[in-house]
């Protein structure tokens, strides 16, 4: 249940790409509401991620390329001044109206958002358009591409840009839990630290989550039940066809590579170059998910811990990589039992450092910044480091559009209901509270193997979709559809998509070229020179070679 890499940077304030007004979404770094559920879960002071808990599950019979209605005119974008400001020179913004039920066009429609910034290239030399989606779920394509379109300028000389708000998200009815993703008083007895709570406060725990649910479901209106990357895999093909291309074109990072996925499986015959870098799972349940995360975030900060203890400058944790990946859990640990208190009474916990920690290992721009902030923290008590890597603090836009029109929690509700909406699991639905709490008891010691600091909070999100409708299975089943070849990226020390999910996703694609970086953070697109000739000579040239890849890190 990751979360895309350019909230991760947004928050960290280093080249973001993504300055998302503090709602951000990064990576298992963002500031997710903390809910706390189920006493049991003694190792972690809060629950994250778990805002909003998904939505119901996609209507059925999406089975392969669908076609909205019997009407076959091809559907027409309303192009006009864009919400965000200020700009890119050039760029436009439309709406396209889909049906809210694709299966039932007459349940009425709603407005997919777009932006478009027409090629340079002289109209002959032009190849139409380029789709792009930058992570999440919950990220708003638009505002990324206007915040920084140059990392796609060499592309953006053939290909006109492309980006939307996926329906659910920002300016594409987006979805809420009505301004906090906290349960209401009076429906949870709070937070507890103690190992074995009594049943009953377990019951009354997961009571909260589903009213919580309830709330999100008042508070978003008729389109989170048609919420999910099916759907909006569906809202895509119309978007090619209203944009006049024969076949889509596409650069997907993070999420955006499991809705490449879905979109091949749905319309392989429309697929034109297909380029997805971070690639997500498209199999494993929340738990499996879980704890490779956990395993994957902890390879990124043994990578870090490598660094910082053989650079010049000397790291707070000396020069033994082993020592320093104790001392590093032990700063969390302690951090949780003595949290460092400011002059106005803000805690600093174990939490948060796992946060700040996340969040620099996104980027290994971020390294410094995190080697300086764990320097600070341990010699001084200072945490203010750790706070500026965790805390957005990228330029707000001159300009963020009429109050209310995208609810501040829109991002957490998004990520939560798009990626529930994606799960057929449920099986903790089922279960009464004393089984799940007996049944999470079970996990915890695997997910400490995976990693002492991110495997108790990771842990903490098997329950992320409780009091959900089971989602779709359809994800779960795509077995190579036949779609034309297609470039996949996959960086070994990525914390957030590991290295595994690009190979098992290949095999799941079939006609998938993988492209292995051995670089660390999360995608390899801006932080790979290599990377970046590989893409652009596919989306640009159609050249793309046979079998694995790899480009070495540093280039």
């Amino acid at each position: 249940m990751h979360r895309s890499r350019f909230r991760a940077r947004a928050r960290s304030g280093a080249g973001a790409r993504s300055p998302s007004r503090a709602r951000s979404r990064g990576g298992v770094a963002v500031g997710a509401a903390c809910l706390i559920v189920l006493g049991c879960l003694a190792a972690a002071p809060g629950l994250v991620g778990l805002g909003g808990l998904g939505g119901p599950p996609v209507p059925s019979g999406v089975r392969g390329p669908l076609v909205v209605g019997s009407d076959p005119r091809i559907p027409r974008i309303r192009w006009g001044a864009c919400p965000e400001q200020p700009v890119p020179d050039g760029m436009r913004c439309g709406k396209l109206a889909v049906p809210l039920d694709h299966d039932h066009p007459g349940k009425g429609s709603i407005d997919i958002a777009l932006a478009r910034i027409p090629a340079t290239a002289p109209h002959g030399r032009r190849l139409g358009s380029l789709v792009l989606n930058f992570g999440g779920p919950g990220g708003p394509g638009i505002e990324t591409l206007a915040a920084d379109p140059k990392p796609y300028a060499e592309l953006g000389e053939r290909y006109d840009l492309v980006a939307f708000d996926p329906r659910g998200v920002g300016h594409s009815a987006p979805v809420s839990c009505g301004g906090s993703l906290e349960p209401d008083p009076g429906t949870s007895t709070g937070p507890g630290t103690a190992t074995g709570k009594a049943t009953a406060d377990a019951a009354a725990q997961l009571a909260a989550l589903r009213a919580l649910v309830k709330r999100c479901e008042r508070a978003s209106g008729p389109v989170l039940p048609y919420i999910g990357t099916v759907n909006v895999s569906r809202d895509m093909e119309l978007m090619r066809r209203a944009l006049g291309d024969d076949r889509l074109n596409y650069l997907g990072f993070s999420y955006g590579t499991r809705l490449g996925a879905v979109y091949a499986a749905q319309y392989p015959h429309r697929v034109g170059r297909m380029v997805l870098d971070g690639v997500d799972t498209l199999t494993e349940s929340l738990t499996e998910q879980a704890l490779v995360s956990a395993r994957g975030q902890q390879q990124a900060l043994d990578n870090f811990l490598t660094w910082c203890t053989h650079r010049k400058e000397g790291c707070v944790y000396g020069t033994n990589t082993r020592t320093a990946k104790k001392e590093t859990a032990a700063l969390v640990a302690h951090l949780d039992a003595h949290p460092l208190v400011d002059a106005d009474g803000a805690r600093f916990t174990g939490e948060h450092a796992v946060t700040a920690i996340s969040a620099a290992l996104y980027s290994k721009e971020l390294w410094p910044d995190l080697a300086q902030a764990l320097a600070d923290v341990e010699r001084k008590g200072d945490p203010r480091g750790m706070l500026r890597l965790s805390t957005p603090d990228g330029p707000e836009p001159a300009d963020p559009g009429p109050p209310g029109l995208v609810p501040a929690d829109n991002g957490e509700a998004a990520l939560a209901a798009v990626n529930c909406a994606d799960d057929p699991d449920r099986d903790y639905d089922k279960a009464d509270p004393a089984a799940i709490e007996k049944k999470i008891e079970g996990l915890r010691e695997e997910f400490r193997r995976a990693s002492e600091i991110f495997g108790p909070r990771q842990l903490m999100t098997v329950l992320s979709c409780y009091g959900r409708p089971a989602g779709t299975d359809f994800i779960r089943r795509i077995d190579r559809p036949g779609a034309p070849r297609m470039l996949l990226v996959g960086t070994r020390g990525d914390p957030a998509t590991p290295y595994q999910w690009t190979e098992e996703t290949a095999e799941r694609l079939g006609s998938a070229v993988v492209l292995d970086y051995k670089g660390d953070g999360h995608t390899g697109y801006t932080a790979s020179r290599c990377v970046r000739g590989y893409v652009t000579r596919f989306l640009v040239d159609g050249r793309l070679p046979s079998g694995t890849r790899s480009c070495p890190d540093g280039e």
